[in-house]
């Protein structure tokens, strides 16, 4: 079987995202799912970062700023959405982001959707 990056970590994160859309569900703003999400990393003691700089290379060479709404223990980058589904660009800007960064695990989460929260889960790896 193969390893689960930040396995224990993933799991966490998952839980938060399940614990705020079943709390707010899906009628609000970005902005009050991100805050719901802090609130809930730091009941379960899960250190992040808002709003944190970083930069996008291409070529070793500075060319960017991305940031995200969320970075978890400085190794995950979390994206939220609130629309009803995400789209096709969301997905591709996301996945250019963390490749252009240097972190190598993603979550674009989107609580908009109706019936569920709905998340993507990237991991970008080189070696591909």
């Amino acid at each position: 079987m193969a390893d689960i990056l930040y396995r224990e970590l993933s799991f966490n994160i998952q839980g938060a995202f399940f614990e705020v859309y079943k709390t707010l569900g899906n009628a609000h703003k970005e902005s009050v799912y991100q805050k719901a999400l802090v609130l809930e990393l730091k009941k379960r003691k899960i250190s992040y970062s808002t709003q944190k700089r970083i930069s996008i290379f291409y070529d070793d060479e500075k060319v960017g700023v991305y940031v995200p709404d969320i970075v978890i223990e400085d190794r995950v980058v979390v994206e939220i959405k609130a629309r009803p589904f995400l789209i096709r660009n969301d997905i591709r800007q996301f996945w250019y982001y963390l490749k252009g960064s240097t972190y190598r695990l993603g979550y674009l989460v989107n609580f908009g959707s109706t019936g569920k929260v709905e998340f993507l889960r990237r991991v970008y790896d080189t070696a591909r």
